[in-house]
C-alpha cells in the first residue's frame, strides 16, 4: 500500500472525504477506486460511488478476494442508502464469509451490521433479531457499536418497549460520541424524539386521547383486550392475533371493539366490513358467517354474543377493551410512514417492505402524487420516491413487520 492509499484511508476513518479526494482523484488503480468510491458516498453522490466501487471490484480480479470482498460489503451499504432492497442479501452473506476466514472480523462486522439494517427495512423483525445475536458480545468500532445499538433500540421501539429502546439509544449515543461523528448523534437525537411523539389514538367517551409509546405500551400490559388498527392486529399482553390478510375479520372486530361495551348493530357492522349501501338478508347471513369465523378466532380471550341489536365483544375475567387508531387518519399511512425517513425510495423497494405488489404501490404513490405529499426523482429505472418526514407523530407502530401469530 503507497503513502497515498494510507493516507487516504487514514482519512476516510476520519470522516474526511474531501481530503481523500485532494489525494487521489485523478488515479484509476483499484485500491484509489474503491477509497474514491466510498468517499463519494459519504458526499452524498450514491450513483457516481456504486459506478466507483464496481469499477473497483473489477479491477481487483478474482486473485483479490479480500478486496473484492471488501468492495461488496461498501457496495451493499450504498444499496441500502439508495433503498434498493431488491439486491440479493446472497452476494454480501458471501463477502462477509471472505471477510471472516481473511481475518478481517472488523468488516465482516461491518457487513453484518449492513445486512441488519436491511432486515430492519423490511420489516423481518425476528430475522432482525438473530442478525443483532450474532454481533452481540463482538468488539465493535465505536462507529460499528452506535449503528449496532441503534438497531438494537428500532427493534425495541418495534415491540413497544420503551426502557430497553431507552438503553440502548444511551449506549449508542457513548459510541457515536466516541466516535466523533455528527450524522449518527444526529440519528440517535431523531430516534430519541419518537418517544414523545404521538404514536396512536384512543377513541374515549369523550372524544379522541393522544398515547405516546409509553401509553400504549402501558396500555398492552394492562391486560386489556386491545384492538390495534395500527398493526391491524388483537393484542392481549404479549400474545396477538394478526388480521392483516383477513381484513373483513378485522373490520368486524373493529367495528365491535368502537361500539364496546354495548352492542354493535348488524348493518353498521355489514357497512363497515362489506363497504355496502344498500344491505339484505343475504348480506346479513354473509355477516353471520363471518362472526362465527371471529368467534372461533378470538375464542381463547373474547366471546361474541348475539343480542336484539346486533353483537357484543365480551372480554373473558372481565376484561376492558381497547382501541388503538393510527395517529393520523390515512390509507396510505403505511406508505408514508417507510417514505417518512426522507431517504428516496424505488417503487419495487416500496413493494418489498410493504409486502405488497408494485402496482398497488405504484397507484397509492400516484394518488399521494396528486394530493402534492410525495415527489419523484429521476426517470424510468432511476425513479426514486421522497417525501417529507412525518411532524409531530411517531411512525413507529405503522412501520410494517412480520409478526408470528398466536
Amino acid at each position: 500500500m503507497d503513502s497515498l492509499i494510507a493516507a487516504s484511508a487514514r482519512a476516510l476513518a476520519g470522516g474526511d472525504a474531501l481530503g481523500v479526494l485532494k489525494r487521489i482523484a485523478l488515479r484509476e488503480d483499484p485500491p484509489a477506486l474503491a477509497l474514491r468510491g466510498i468517499a463519494m458516498a459519504q458526499l452524498g453522490d450514491l450513483a457516481r460511488a456504486r459506478e466507483l466501487l464496481q469499477q473497483a471490484s473489477r479491477g481487483f480480479g478474482p486473485r483479490e478476494p479480500l478486496a473484492r470482498a471488501r468492495c461488496s460489503v461498501a457496495e451493499a451499504e450504498v444499496a441500502l442508502a439508495l433503498r434498493d432492497l431488491d439486491q440479493p442479501p446472497r452476494t454480501l452473506a458471501a463477502a462477509i464469509d471472505t471477510l471472516q476466514a481473511h481475518g478481517d472480523s472488523a468488516n465482516a462486522a461491518h457487513g453484518r451490521v449492513i445486512a441488519l439494517r436491511r432486515l430492519l427495512l423490511l420489516g423481518r423483525l425476528g430475522e432482525a433479531r438473530a442478525a443483532l445475536a450474532q454481533l452481540d458480545g463482538q468488539a465493535l468500532p465505536a462507529p460499528l457499536a452506535a449503528v449496532a445499538c441503534l438497531a438494537a433500540a428500532e427493534l425495541a421501539l418495534r415491540a413497544v418497549r420503551t426502557a430497553p429502546a431507552r438503553e440502548a439509544l444511551d449506549q449508542a449515543q457513548a459510541a457515536a460520541t466516541r466516535a466523533g461523528i455528527p450524522a449518527l448523534l444526529a440519528e440517535i437525537e431523531t430516534t430519541r424524539a419518537t418517544l414523545q411523539q404521538v404514536a396512536a389514538r384512543q377513541p374515549t367517551a369523550d372524544g379522541e386521547r393522544a398515547l405516546r409509546l409509553a401509553d400504549v405500551e402501558a396500555l398492552f400490559a394492562s391486560g386489556a383486550l386491545v384492538v390495534d388498527g395500527c398493526r391491524l392486529r388483537v393484542r392481549s399482553a404479549d400474545a396477538w392475533l394478526p388480521l392483516v390478510r383477513r381484513p373483513v375479520l378485522f373490520a368486524l372486530v373493529r367495528g365491535l371493539a368502537m361500539a364496546w361495551p354495548q352492542a354493535a348493530p348488524r348493518d353498521a357492522l355489514v357497512a363497515e366490513a362489506f363497504r355496502l349501501r344498500r344491505i339484505d338478508e343475504t348480506h346479513r347471513a354473509r355477516l353471520r358467517v363471518e362472526i362465527g369465523r371471529l368467534r372461533a378466532l378470538l375464542a381463547p380471550w373474547a366471546a361474541i354474543e348475539a343480542s336484539g341489536e346486533g353483537f357484543v365483544l365480551l372480554p373473558h375475567d372481565g376484561r376492558a377493551v381497547a382501541m388503538l387508531l393510527p395517529p393520523v387518519d390515512d390509507e396510505h399511512s403505511p406508505l408514508l410512514a417507510l417514505l417518512g425517513d426522507g431517504e428516496a425510495w424505488s417503487t419495487t423497494a416500496l413493494a418489498l417492505a410493504l409486502g405488497s405488489s408494485q402496482r398497488t404501490v405504484q397507484r397509492a404513490l400516484s394518488a399521494l402524487e396528486s394530493a402534492g405529499r410525495v415527489r419523484a426523482v429521476g426517470r424510468t429505472r432511476n425513479r426514486r420516491w421522497v417525501a417529507a418526514s412525518a411532524g409531530g407523530f411517531a411512525t413507529t407502530l405503522l412501520l410494517p413487520a412480520s409478526l408470528p401469530a398466536a
